[in-house]
């Protein structure tokens, strides 16, 4: 059963998505554009797990090993766990940036990416907002520092595929494809046995 704080946040993400299909059927947007907006918004993504990470008050490291010593639930495995993730997301992104730039950077309206951009990023800090909210729950840190990339894998199928597609259809297609994966990761995400 979908919460209301769930389908408004989902809302507004749905929001976010059309807004982007709207542009490309009204103002014949490029799939570069669109490339860059779904790669803005899979930072944004990072951002966000980053601070929520550093906001965990209490967590768990069960069935977490070193060397098989299990890690402590301490503050500094809190700050390594994040800047882990910082640098293990930056890395795996700068990868798809300097594909982008080479190929679809003078195709794009900057003006356009930065808006929608903007919407994407207040449908995140809703949802951050709202997990604030349920911090009393124990998370497992592993969980946070890893579900991000099961969420973005079909964005970023979209970026990859993206270079190849030519029609308006197939690109409507595909953001249609992207966004019903993008809600559905979203409500999982925010599911209690998630995160």
């Amino acid at each position: 059963m979908i919460t209301k704080t769930e389908f408004l946040s989902a809302g507004l993400l749905v929001v976010a998505n059309l807004v982007t299909i709207y542009f490309v059927i009204v103002e014949g947007w490029s799939i570069g554009t669109v490339l860059w907006i779904y790669l803005i918004q899979s930072v944004i993504i990072g951002f966000f797990i980053f601070l929520r990470i550093l906001s965990l008050k209490e967590f768990s490291t069960e069935h977490f090993y070193i060397h098989d010593r299990p890690i402590p639930t301490t503050k500094k495995t809190k700050m390594f766990a994040a800047l882990f993730f910082v640098l293990h997301y930056s890395f795996f992104h700068f990868a798809y940036f300097t594909s982008l730039i080479g190929i679809a950077f003078l195709e794009i309206d900057i003006g356009f990416v930065l808006q929608v951009s903007a919407i994407f990023f207040v449908t995140h800090l809703f949802s951050f907002i709202q997990y604030r909210n349920r911090l009393q729950k124990r998370h497992h840190i592993i969980h946070i520092m890893f579900f991000p990339y099961a969420r973005i894998v079909p964005m970023h199928l979209i970026i990859l595929l993206g270079l190849f597609i030519n029609s308006i259809e197939t690109i409507i297609f595909f953001l249609l494809l992207k966004t019903g994966a993008d809600v559905i990761m979203h409500i999982v995400e925010h599911r209690e046995n998630w995160v």
